[in-house]
Parts: C-alpha cells; sequence; structure tokens
C-alpha cells in the first residue's frame, strides 16, 4: 500500500471501555465473576423481564469520581440516565441503560508523555457509566452463532477522548496513560485479554493545513496496546491511499483482523440520532452532595504523576526511569520493596528494567508473577553492595534463581561463587613476638598498622648499626616510602621501635614509619 504522509494527517478519538471492579452489576445483584459457564451469572433484571425495575449499585459512583479527579475533570450533579435504542442479539433488552445529556464525569483532560521526552495534552470530553451487552458466540457454532448473557449488565465507565491526537504513537500513549489510572484508582483491573478494558478507535485523515474533518471510520474491540497501534496505523494508511486513488471513505464500523493486520468492515456505522435516546423512566437523576464527593476523593490514592515526582526527589532516580517505574502500579511497588531490602535504589532500578524486565517478557509474564520475589531480588543487590559477589557474578546467581527459585546465599554457597577480596593481609596482634633473622623489610605506614610495635627474640646490635646499614646503602631523606620497600642485612636489633627512631633521622616523613620483621630461611 503507496502512503504519502507527507501532505496528510490523522485525526484520531478512543473510546475507551472500563469495566468496573464491582461485585455485582450496575442494576442488579448479579455476580460479576469472570469465567463462569455461560448464562449462568444473568438474573431477570439483566433480561429486562416484565415487572423488574433497575436499582443503581451505589459503588460505581465512588469509582466514577475518582477517575473524573484523575482526569482533572468536572463532576456533574445530577446526573442522569437514558436509554440508547438498537437490536442486536446480544443485547436482550433491546436497549442499553447508558448516559446521553447529563455524563458523571465531563470536561476533562490528560497530559500524555511521548517516546521523544515532549508532553502533549489529550481532552476527555466526558466518562459515562453504562451497562455492558452479553457477548456472541461464533467461532463454536457452524453457521450459527451462540448467545453469552454473563457479561450483560455488568457496570462500564465509557471514556471518550477529544480529536486531539495525530499518530498511532500518541494513541497508544494516552490508552497506556488511562490503563495507569485505572489500576492505581483500583476500579479496574484493566485486563484487556479478558475484555475488562477495551478500546474503539475513530480515525479520519485531512490535507495538512485544513480545518475539515474527514470522514471517520470506528475500528471495534482492539484487545492490546500492540494490536491498537497496528490497528489505527493500518487504517490511517488504508484512508488516505483510498482517497489518493479517488476513491470516498465511508462512515463504518470495522474490525481488526490482527493475523492479517488488517481492518475489514463489520457494519455501517449508526449516527448518534439513530439510538433514539431518552431519558430513562426507572431511574431518577443522581444527586452527588457535597460531602459524599468530599469523602470519596479523600480516599483518592498516590496517583502516577505524584509517585513518579516522588521517586525523582526521595530515591534520586532520573526522570526516565522513576516514569517507568511508575506507569504501573504493580511494578511500582515491587520496586519499592526491593529498594526496602536492598538499600540502593539505583541498582534496584537498574536490576527490575534490565534482567528481570527481559526474563518477564521473555516468559510473558507480569511482574505480579514474577519467579523471583522482591525481597529475593533485594538480597541479591546487598550482596553485590557488601562485595559478597561481583556484578557479572551476580547475573548468573539470577538466572539460577529464576529457574530454581533458591534462595541468593545458598547458591553463593553451593556454587562457591564468592569472590576473593583484594584487601591488605590480617594484621598480626601487637603482642605477637616475630624473629627478625638476617633480612629485614622496613615498610611505610600505609601498608601497616601503626599501632603495631613487633618485637624481636632477642638483640645483640644496637642502633648505630642500622644508621651505618641505611648509609652504604646510599639511602637518603628524598626517598618516598609510600608502597615500597626498604631491605638490609643486619644481625637482631633491640626494638622496633629503636629501628624507626633511627630511620626517622635519615628519612623524610617519619611520621608514616612502620615496622614489619619477618624471618627467610635460606
Amino acid at each position: 500500500m503507496t502512503v504519502f504522509n507527507e501532505s496528510w494527517e490523522a485525526v484520531i478519538g478512543l473510546e475507551i471501555h472500563v469495566q468496573l471492579s464491582t461485585n455485582s452489576k450496575l442494576f442488579s445483584g448479579a455476580s460479576t465473576n469472570f469465567g463462569a459457564l455461560p448464562n449462568t451469572q444473568a438474573c431477570n433484571i439483566d433480561l429486562a423481564l416484565p415487572g423488574v425495575l433497575p436499582v443503581l449499585n451505589a459503588e460505581v459512583l465512588k469509582m466514577a469520581v475518582k477517575l473524573g479527579k484523575a482526569l482533572n475533570a468536572n463532576i456533574n450533579s445530577p446526573t442522569s440516565f437514558a436509554r440508547k435504542n438498537y437490536f442486536y442479539p446480544d443485547s436482550p433488552k433491546g436497549y442499553q441503560i447508558s448516559q446521553m445529556d447529563k455524563p458523571i464525569v465531563e470536561d476533562g483532560f490528560l497530559d500524555i508523555e511521548l517516546e521523544d521526552g515532549t508532553t502533549k495534552r489529550i481532552g476527555v470530553t466526558r466518562a459515562h457509566l453504562e451497562e455492558d451487552a452479553g457477548k456472541s458466540l461464533h467461532e463454536d457454532f457452524e453457521g450459527q452463532s451462540g448467545i453469552d448473557l454473563n457479561r450483560a449488565g455488568t457496570p462500564l465507565i465509557e471514556i471518550v477522548s477529544e480529536p486531539d491526537i495525530n499518530s498511532a504513537e500518541e494513541a497508544v500513549a494516552y490508552l497506556k496513560s488511562v490503563h495507569s489510572i485505572i489500576r492505581y484508582l483500583e476500579i479496574s483491573d484493566g485486563n484487556m485479554a479478558e475484555g475488562s478494558m477495551r478500546c474503539d478507535a475513530n480515525v479520519s485523515v485531512r490535507k495538512i493545513g485544513s480545518d475539515e474533518l474527514g470522514t471517520r471510520t470506528e475500528t471495534k474491540n482492539v484487545n492490546s496496546f500492540r494490536f491498537v497501534e497496528k490497528a489505527i496505523q493500518y487504517e490511517i494508511e488504508r484512508q488516505i491511499s483510498e482517497i489518493e486513488s479517488g476513491n470516498t471513505i465511508t462512515q463504518e464500523t470495522r474490525l481488526y483482523d490482527s493475523q492479517a493486520n488488517t481492518t475489514r468492515p463489520m457494519r455501517t456505522k449508526e449516527y448518534a440520532n439513530d439510538y433514539r435516546y431518552f431519558p430513562e423512566p426507572d431511574l431518577l437523576p443522581v444527586v452527588l452532595e457535597d460531602k459524599f464527593i468530599k469523602e470519596t476523593l479523600e480516599q483518592m490514592p498516590e496517583m502516577p504523576n505524584e509517585k513518579k515526582l516522588r521517586f525523582v526527589n526521595e530515591y534520586e532516580l532520573s526522570e526516565y526511569d522513576s516514569s517507568l517505574l511508575a506507569a504501573d502500579k504493580d511494578l511500582a511497588n515491587f520496586f519499592e520493596e526491593v529498594t526496602d531490602e536492598s538499600k540502593s535504589a539505583k541498582l534496584s532500578a537498574n536490576w527490575i528494567m534490565g534482567e528481570l524486565s527481559a526474563e518477564l517478557n521473555k516468559d510473558n509474564l507480569h511482574i505480579l508473577n514474577s519467579k523471583i520475589s522482591a525481597k529475593q531480588l533485594g538480597q541479591l543487590i546487598k550482596r553485590i553492595e557488601d562485595s559478597t559477589i561481583s556484578g557479572k557474578i551476580a547475573k548468573d546467581v539470577f538466572e539460577k534463581m529464576w529457574s530454581s527459585g533458591d534462595e541468593v546465599d545458598a547458591i553463593i554457597e553451593k556454587e562457591g561463587l564468592q569472590q576473593v577480596t583484594d584487601l591488605p593481609a590480617p594484621l598480626l596482634p601487637p603482642t605477637i613476638t616475630r624473629s627478625f633473622g638476617e633480612n629485614c623489610i622496613l615498610a611505610s605506614k600505609s601498608l601497616l598498622n601503626p599501632n603495631c610495635t613487633y618485637l624481636p627474640s632477642s638483640s645483640s646490635e644496637s642502633n648505630k648499626d642500622i644508621v651505618s646499614i641505611l648509609s652504604s646503602g646510599g639511602f637518603t631523606s628524598t626517598l618516598s616510602l609510600t608502597f615500597k620497600t626498604i631491605s638490609c642485612s643486619c644481625s637482631m636489633f633491640s626494638s622496633a621501635d629503636a629501628i624507626a627512631t633511627v630511620l626517622s633521622t635519615y628519612l623524610s616523613n617519619s611520621s608514616n614509619i612502620s615496622i614489619c620483621a619477618y624471618s627467610f630461611l635460606r
């Protein structure tokens, strides 16, 4: 596909559907547990059987208020519900209870960080509550479709962005920011593979410099960050190619085929007025009292940007490292646990973003499923810090920990990996008596303990003998004693202190003089 990107720009808006982590559904007491047998978690209210009435789950209001705060948005009170009318096999009511004129969250924004280090503000039009539909199953029914209504009535909040996004990269950055927020707020697990977070991408293209929006398509229910990026990029290129070929873009709903990396038509896109919205007659407008909003906001946790700034200030990490660690709540918690154990924030960050991330990616594991615990990794880093093992050896230990689950110290001892450190030899206790013999070695204080006195086994020579020996050897006061030795042949001397006293007369830096005497066999 030939694309002339230089003269075109994309205009993108995202609709993100977030399944809220409640125990029961939006308007009924039916369970929301994932993975139950088909059609075992749909009650009379979910099916809209005659005589039933919806009752609003109060917990979703708290979740929506927290999200509104995180999105820098207004909280509407009163907020009201509406019926969105359409027929589809997995919607047993023939309508969906949603919000239209008075969404609970409205007029917000989110600042996203791009890979080049720049920041861009994306407007948030609204975030509204609605119930989910059921699920159509096509794979296991040849020539037919199965319907699973377990999901019907599950509480969702739909986050609608302004068309401020201009590339697939920006779209993914925005989506990841929203994902991080809902995870920090603990209002959803954000599991895209299980449908807890789904993304619809509205994409159009226009000539650069034009204010007129092109005809848009909506790519539905893309379930991973990678696929969102690929689907949007393909749709941009497809639309440009179609227009350059003299064709027109049809407003329609499309599906992304991850295997073929293409989008394909699903159905003609309905316009908003086709849904025939009208106020939900069975639900009164909801008034959120100031006290309720205040108490809810007091329960707000530390958010990703706040955590990032704290990592920079408290742990002295770089902006880049802090941003990566703070983006994922579980990763941030893991880092702090490792640091508490290791007492080294920088090394902890390096190991988490390096070796640990590589192993997690290779085995396709989330940080919560790491084969090495935060405490174990912290202990490994401690062994680097106290010079028990080198950084190179630590990588070998890490691999053994990952494969076996054994503790750090057990692996080091079993494999004999403790490194030999190049430190000065242990000093002799001050009271040890050594024989000088005929070869006497005089060393600097930098190598020996200045408080040690080494006594000879006997005495037979006077201090003057030392003077004459040194003089005959041509030693002068300019001789440096640091990391050097002076050798001389002599018989026994009276004491080490006496030798030092004589040497101080002939050598500079007398305060650095200490004596170590050893016996040598001929």
